[in-house]
């Protein structure tokens, strides 16, 4: 595997980037296990669950919120070059971006504790995150240049993206402190394989009528990009032994952080519930192959200034390096080896759900909490319709979605629900959730965006997930 591999895994996770991570159809889907995991204060009615390793907990999202492919590859008759211009150079912008996210769960086991009230849940899962902005005025200088941009200032902040992969170990506790409220917490481990960010750029580059030349340039910058785990994957690509190295750093071997999720379900009254978790409120430190880059300094130039008869005295005199030298001394590009804290893409949700219809009756004799009667806790309503809000700390700021969904159980073997989702990847988003339960086998299945499997190469936004686990209710 490549360097250059590894690091499209991050941005797209083909072989387990976020659209913004957002799991609305798995969460407050309190019949799979892996809610728990987005909200540790879900309402939990298993006696215990194991999922199956490297098969369950499987999630994929990606998303370009600006451009598709369709967009610019698509058989319309129009040039490439024009549609390039019209609909990249003049119609996306710096918060227009390409991200993705992936998980791979590799362990996830709960059980009931001898105080039936109680669940605890732990595990180990893998996952990467990317994302990038439009860098739009790096694209324009590249593309037109400056020579009819005269006194325009093009701005170095439109450099900003950040990407990881890590392994996350984490231990849950739910409780259920009476009929209405349920409560959950989840500490996290981290362990990074690699980090990669640039986030805090500052500057400009602007060109103005000179007076001892035709143009004076200026070059403002204040620019960084941090890295960590990128020289140990390269010196193992050399070596041939990649895959140990990923799976070392994955295991304590390389950058170690801590992290918290918090979680409550409240029940308004008998058929509303309203549930809310914030996750990954954490960072990592990154002391270990640290490498940086840094590009700082103000400079003007006038660009090459021969000076003559003075000049003709030195024949094999280099004007034009003599001029980068200049530069370079004055806005120098350095690297430093500096640990540096990366703070988590923190998500927040929050759900209202009024639920309705006959009760499916409950899975299995089971007292599962303080004040809990027969008909209470394992007894759910055949319908539900509710609304969720989601947000996460991005570079440009929080990003957030909105969806409704509908819930419809069947028996105690199926349950589907269905979202429309508003954020800015799209304003069509539909998605669809399956979840089985055959005997103790449950199985899962989760995608968004369904309108957009008409034209796959138009779509701007994908996400799956899936699992198998094996359930027990049991008897306390």
């Amino acid at each position: 595997m490549r360097i250059s591999t590894l690091f499209y895994i991050a941005l797209f996770g083909v072989g387990i980037c976020a659209h913004a991570q957002n799991k609305q159809l798995l969460y407050d889907f309190s019949e799979i296990p892996q809610a728990l995991n987005i909200n540790p204060g879900a309402e939990v009615d298993f006696k215990w669950y194991t999922s199956i390793p490297a098969l369950s907990g499987i999630s994929f999202q990606a998303g370009s919120s600006g451009i598709s492919a369709f967009d610019l590859f698509a058989n319309d008759g129009v040039d490439f070059n024009t549609k390039f211009r019209e609909r990249v150079l003049g119609g996306m912008t710096t918060k227009d971006e390409l991200s993705g996210t992936y998980q791979l769960e590799l362990l996830n086991v709960g059980f009931r504790s001898q105080d039936p009230s109680v669940f605890y849940s732990f595990g180990i899962y893998n996952e990467g995150d990317a994302i990038g902005y439009w860098f739009q005025d790096y694209a324009l200088l590249a593309i037109d240049g400056n020579a009819d941009q005269l006194n325009r200032r093009f701005d170095l902040g439109d450099l900003k993206t950040r990407g990881e992969m890590m392994n996350v170990f984490h231990f849950g506790v739910n409780k259920q402190l009476n009929r209405k409220l349920t409560v959950g917490g989840r500490a996290k481990i981290y362990s990074s394989v690699f980090d990669f960010n640039s986030t805090r750029n500052k500057g400009f580059f602007v060109t103005r009528p000179g007076q001892n030349n035709i143009l004076s340039s200026t070059f403002n910058a204040d620019m960084q990009w941090r890295t960590s785990g990128i020289n140990a994957l390269k010196d193992a690509e050399s070596e041939g032994n990649i895959g140990s190295t990923v799976l070392k750093r994955g295991l304590f071997g390389g950058n170690l952080g801590l992290g918290v999720d918090l979680g409550f379900t409240y029940k308004v009254n008998n058929q509303t519930v309203f549930t809310a978790s914030i996750l990954d409120l954490g960072f990592v430190y990154h002391s270990n192959d640290v490498e940086n880059y840094t590009l700082k300094g103000d400079v003007t130039t006038e660009g090459v200034e021969v000076i003559l008869p003075g000049a003709l005295a030195d024949p094999n005199r280099d004007f034009w390096q003599d001029l980068v030298d200049d530069i370079e001394s004055i806005v120098p590009f350095e690297n430093n080896f500096n640990s540096y804290i990366a703070f988590r893409p923190t998500k927040l949700n929050a759900s209202l759900r009024y639920n309705w219809g006959e009760q499916v009756p409950r899975s299995a004799d089971c007292d599962c909490g303080p004040n809990v009667t027969s008909n209470n806790r394992l007894s759910k309503f055949t319908n539900g319709v509710g609304a969720q809000l989601y947000m996460i700390n991005r570079p440009r700021g929080p990003q957030s979605a909105l969806t409704a969904f509908y819930l419809r159980r069947i028996g105690n073997i199926m349950t589907v629900k269905t979202t429309y989702t508003v954020d800015k990847f799209s304003l069509s988003n539909i998605g669809f959730g399956l979840n089985l339960q055959a005997g103790p086998l449950n199985m899962y299945f989760l995608a968004d965006n369904l309108l957009a499997y008409r034209n796959v190469a138009n779509s701007r936004y994908a996400s799956f997930q899936l699992g198998l686990n094996i359930i027990s209710w049991g008897k306390n």
